[in-house]
C-alpha cells in the first residue's frame, strides 16, 4: 500500500462512508483512563479497544506484560465491533500511534484488510471541528468471522534466537536511556538485547502525532532500512508496532515483531 493509503487525515474522515473507527486511547500509568477519556467524548460511532483488555492475553510468568491476544478471541471481539476480514478500519489514539499502531498490526496479523491510522489522532479530530460523542456507542456486530484466525509476523524468545542466528538485524524501539541501560522505570533488568541497534518509536512522529514525510521516515531509520532482514521490539510489544508501521510506510512489510519484547526477556534472566 501507498504511503497515503495506510493513513488518513481528520478532514477526509469526516466525509468517510462505510468506515469502522475505532478509539485505542489509553495509558501505561493509568490502565482506565483511556477508557474513561473515550465516554468523556470520542469520535462519533467509534468503538473503544483496550490494550489490555482486548488487544493483549493475560500476563504470565513469560511472554511480556502484554502478551499477544488469543487470535480467535480477538477475532470474536473485533466482530463485535462491527470490523470483518474486509471491513475498512480506522484507528486512532492521542499517543503518536503508540496504541492505535498495536491494533493496526494485529489486524495485518490476523489477515484482515489493512486499518488506516488517523494522522494527529484525537487531537486532530478536534482540530478540523469533528464532532464529539459521549458515552459508549453500540456499534453493529458482524457474523464474519475469521473461522482459521491466527497470528502471524511475529517470534517469541527461541524464534528470536534462530532469527539472529540467521542474520536478521533486532532494533530496540525504546528510548535512548533506556536502551543504554541508564535507566529503567518499568521492568526489572536495563539494558537492551545484545546486538540491537535503537530507533526510538518516538521518532516515527511529530511533537503533534502526525506522520513525518517520507524522507523523515527514512532519516529515521539510516542504514537499517536497508538490513535484508528486521526484528523489531520494546518494553511489551505495543510501541514497537509504531516502528513497524513506520516500516510499512516505506514498503518494509516484511519486518517481525518479537512480542514479548524486552520485558519477556527479562523474565528469562
Amino acid at each position: 500500500m501507498s504511503y497515503e493509503q495506510q493513513l488518513i487525515e481528520a478532514e477526509a474522515l469526516r466525509e468517510a462512508e462505510n468506515v469502522v473507527v475505532v478509539d485505542c486511547r489509553f495509558s501505561l500509568k493509568d490502565p482506565d483512563a483511556g477508557r474513561a477519556a473515550y465516554e468523556a467524548g470520542h469520535i462519533p460511532g467509534a468503538c473503544y479497544l483496550d490494550l489490555n483488555r482486548d488487544l493483549s492475553s493475560p500476563v504470565q510468568a513469560h511472554g511480556g506484560r502484554h502478551p499477544l491476544p488469543d487470535a480467535a478471541t480477538l477475532a470474536r471481539t473485533l466482530a463485535d465491533c462491527g470490523i470483518g476480514p474486509q471491513t475498512a478500519v480506522v484507528a486512532y489514539d492521542d499517543s503518536g500511534f503508540a496504541f492505535a499502531a498495536r491494533l493496526w498490526w494485529l489486524l495485518r496479523s490476523l489477515g484482515y484488510r489493512s486499518p488506516r491510522l488517523l494522522n494527529g489522532g484525537y487531537a486532530a479530530w478536534l482540530q478540523a471541528g469533528g464532532e464529539v460523542e459521549q458515552g459508549v456507542s453500540r456499534p453493529v456486530a458482524v457474523g464474519d468471522i475469521c473461522v482459521d484466525a491466527r497470528l502471524r509476523g511475529s517470534c517469541d524468545i527461541d524464534g528470536l534466537a534462530q532469527l539472529q542466528g540467521a542474520g536478521a538485524l533486532l532494533v530496540d524501539s525504546r528510548e535512548p536511556r533506556r536502551y543504554q541501560g541508564l535507566e529503567e522505570p518499568i521492568d526489572p533488568v536495563a539494558g537492551h538485547i545484545p546486538g540491537a541497534v535503537n530507533h526510538p518509536w518516538q521518532g516515527v512522529t511529530d511533537e503533534a502525532g502526525r506522520a513525518l514525510d517520507e524522507a523523515g521516515q527514512r532519516a529515521h531509520w539510516g542504514s537499517t532500512l536497508d538490513a535484508p532482514e528486521l526484528v523489531v521490539y520494546c518494553g511489551s510489544g505495543v510501541t514497537a508496532c509504531v516502528n513497524l508501521f513506520s516500516l510499512a510506510l516505506l514498503g518494509r512489510d516484511d519486518a517481525t515483531l518479537y512480542a514479548g519484547s524486552w520485558s519477556d526477556w527479562c523474565s528469562y534472566l
